[in-house]
């Protein structure tokens, strides 16, 4: 206990730089990924906008970029993140391969979301005059942002564990924090506490998105 007061700076430090990765990564996930799957959903075969052949280069492409594992994907785009944030290394050169890997991710849960839609309501809104816009909004996402909640919330969960990994690169976290000062130095203790503490951040996301997608869900 006396170890873990005596590195409670640097367990501060590591909770900020994870939530600074979480928030900016699921912000451009949200903001990228939500429009997306949008789209994606939209230009599908039988869909409100049927185009199949960008749907299928579309589709191709968000299952390429899910399918690089975070490691790989973090090295391979060294250069790229080089040029949008200046250096390959550090938090913010991290937030660049998390947001990457994140928003197809994002995208295609958001697409799943909107594919539950009760396809009368649609129906429905295209007979009384609405048009497309109209009824992403104000169909789509009126019934589907439960879904979207739920979505959020286990990307939440996955790019959490994803960030233990920023430590390869400088980028800091609990991830980081768990190796240097219990790995590295041979302290279980600390290690075990970094664990745990994984685990309450995890249960939290996950009861908040829970109690957040309960109060937006319509049927309820």
């Amino acid at each position: 206990m006396a170890r873990l007061i005596e590195l409670a700076p640097q367990i501060n430090k590591a909770l900020f730089q994870t939530f600074y990765m979480m928030f900016w990564t699921l912000g451009i996930a949200a903001l990228a990924g939500i429009p997306l799957g949008t789209f994606l959903y939209l230009i599908r075969p039988g869909s409100i906008m049927e185009k199949r052949l960008v749907y299928l280069v579309l589709d191709v492409t968000v299952n390429v970029v899910r399918s690089f594992p975070f490691l790989i994907l973090m090295v391979a785009i060294m250069p790229f993140t080089r040029f949008i944030v200046g250096s390959s290394l550090g938090t913010d050169a991290v937030i660049v391969p998390l947001s990457i890997s994140a928003t197809p991710d994002f995208a295609r849960l958001v697409e799943q979301v909107l594919l539950d839609v009760n396809r009368g309501v649609i129906e429905m809104a295209k007979s009384v005059g609405a048009n497309t816009l109209q009824i992403v909004l104000k169909v789509l996402y009126r019934e589907g942002r439960s879904g979207i909640v739920g979505a959020a919330t286990m990307i939440s969960v996955s790019f959490l564990s994803y960030s233990t990994v920023a430590g390869l690169v400088g980028g800091g976290g609990i991830g980081d924090f768990a190796i240097r000062y219990g790995y590295y130095r041979y302290e279980p203790m600390v290690m075990a506490f970094t664990v745990v503490l994984i685990i309450v951040l995890v249960q939290i996301i996950q009861t908040l998105g829970r109690i957040l997608a309960r109060v937006l869900d319509k049927r309820i």
